[in-house]
C-alpha cells in the first residue's frame, strides 16, 4: 500500500475567477508508490473536472504505464524533466493511450521534444505570454493575490492555478444586511424557534427562500422527493439537517468575483472534515464537522472579520474554538484540511499521524470532499 504517499492540491482558475480542474499533488518516494496511491482512490475520483496529476519528489517513469487513468486525468509534466530520456517516453506513452498531457514550470527559451502536444502550459506569472513558445491555454502559477491574477489575464493567461484568491481583503466591520438576514434565520434554527416563526423570518427576504429551496433541490443532497416550502424541508430535513443546509446557504452568499472559488474550497474542507470525523464523533456532531470547515473561509466570502461574523451567531464552542484558531475538539481536523491545500505535504503528514489517520484514507476523503464540492452549482 501507499503508506508514505499524500496529496495535497490547489486549484485551476479559469478568467471568470471560477474554479475548472484541480491540481492534484501526489507527494512520493517513487513513481510507483505515486501508481499505487491513485489506484486506491477508486470510485472517489471526481469526475466532474479534469485533475491534473502531477508528481513532487519523484519523476514519471516507466510505473505509470501501469496506471490506469480515470476519465478527467490528466498527467503534469514538468518542462525541465523532459529532458531525461525515460521521463519523455514516459509522457509520449500516456499521450499514446489518451491520456492528455499538461506542461508546468515553463521556461522561456526551454526545448520541447518534438511530437509532444500539451493541453496546459503553466509558467511562471512573470514570463510573458509572447515568450511561451508551446502551444496550449497558458496558466499563470506563483500569484500571490487577486490582483496578479488580473494582470496575468490582461497580459494573455487564460487562467492561473493556487489559492491566490484566498488573499482578498477583510475590510466591512459588519455583516451585509442579506448576510445578517441568513444569520438571524440560523440562529433561530440553533435555538430550535418554532417553525412559524423561522417561516416567517425565511418570507422577509424572498430571494433567500428561494436560495434556501433550491440548494436543499440540488442533487447534492440526494433528497427522493422535491421540497417545495419551507415547512415541507422541516419535515424532511428536520432541524440538525436544515441548520446545515442554511449554513450552506451563508457560504454561498458571496458577491465577491473571487465568490464561486472560495464556496467551491469551504465546501470541499467542510466535507472533509465530516468524512475524516466520523470515527471520532458521534453522528450528532457531524454537520458541525462540516460546519467548521465550511465556514473556515467566511471571513473572506462575507469580507467581514471571523470575529465580527462569529459575534453575530449561536455556534458551538468547538466550531468557534476552530474558527478563531483556538484549541479545541475540531481544531486538528480544520489544520488538516487546511494543510491539503499547501504547496508541501510535511504538515499534512505531520497532523495525519498525530490523529492516527492512514495516508491514504486522507487520500481518498479528500478526493470525496472534491467529488461532493463539484455536485453543487453555485
Amino acid at each position: 500500500m501507499s503508506q508514505d504517499v499524500l496529496f495535497t492540491r490547489e486549484p485551476v482558475i479559469n478568467k471568470q475567477r471560477a474554479i475548472t480542474a484541480t491540481r492534484l499533488r501526489i507527494h512520493a518516494g517513487t513513481c510507483a508508490g505515486a501508481v499505487a496511491a491513485l489506484d486506491a482512490i477508486g470510485d472517489d475520483w471526481p469526475p466532474a473536472r479534469p485533475v491534473f496529476v502531477s508528481l513532487a519528489g519523484c519523476a514519471p517513469d516507466a510505473s505509470l504505464a501501469d496506471w490506469i487513468a480515470p476519465e478527467g486525468a490528466m498527467m503534469e509534466i514538468a518542462a525541465s524533466a523532459l529532458a531525461d530520456p525515460a521521463c519523455a517516453e514516459a509522457a509520449r506513452q500516456l499521450a499514446q493511450a489518451g491520456v492528455p498531457l499538461v506542461l508546468s514550470d515553463y521556461k522561456a527559451g526551454t526545448d520541447i521534444p518534438t511530437g509532444m502536444s500539451f493541453r496546459f502550459v503553466m509558467a511562471d506569472a512573470r514570463v510573458q505570454p509572447t515568450a511561451i513558445r508551446v502551444p496550449g491555454i497558458l496558466l499563470a502559477t506563483g500569484l500571490s493575490d487577486p490582483t496578479g491574477f488580473d494582470a496575468a489575464v490582461k497580459a494573455g493567461y487564460g487562467g492561473a492555478t493556487g489559492w491566490f484568491f484566498k488573499a482578498g481583503q477583510v475590510t466591512a466591520k459588519k455583516l451585509a444586511p442579506a448576510h445578517a438576514q441568513i444569520v438571524r434565520v440560523l440562529n433561530l434554527v440553533r435555538r430550535n424557534a418554532d417553525a412559524q416563526q423561522i417561516e416567517a423570518a425565511l418570507k422577509q427576504d424572498v430571494a433567500l427562500s428561494f436560495k434556501l429551496l433550491r440548494y436543499i433541490n440540488s442533487a447534492g443532497f440526494g433528497l427522493m422527493c422535491q421540497v417545495q416550502s419551507f415547512r415541507h424541508a422541516v419535515v424532511i430535513l428536520g432541524y440538525e439537517k436544515l441548520n446545515k443546509w442554511l449554513s450552506l446557504l451563508l457560504v454561498t452568499a458571496g458577491k465577491d468575483p473571487s465568490a464561486p472559488a472560495l464556496m467551491q474550497a469551504a465546501i470541499a474542507r467542510g466535507r472533509l472534515m465530516e468524512v475524516l470525523g466520523q470515527e471520532f464523533f458521534p453522528r450528532e456532531e457531524h454537520d458541525n464537522l462540516f460546519i467548521t470547515g465550511a465556514f473556515s473561509l467566511l471571513d473572506k466570502l462575507l469580507g467581514t472579520p471571523m470575529e465580527k461574523v462569529l459575534e453575530e451567531m449561536t455556534l458551538p464552542e468547538p466550531i468557534s474554538d476552530a474558527l478563531l484558531g483556538q484549541d479545541g475538539a475540531y481544531t486538528p481536523f480544520l489544520r488538516l484540511a487546511r494543510a491539503c491545500e499547501e504547496d508541501s505535504s510535511e504538515a499534512l503528514a505531520e497532523l495525519t499521524h498525530a490523529l492516527g489517520l492512514q495516508p491514504d484514507d486522507v487520500n481518498r476523503a479528500q478526493m470525496s470532499a472534491l467529488k461532493f464540492a463539484d455536485t453543487l452549482e453555485f
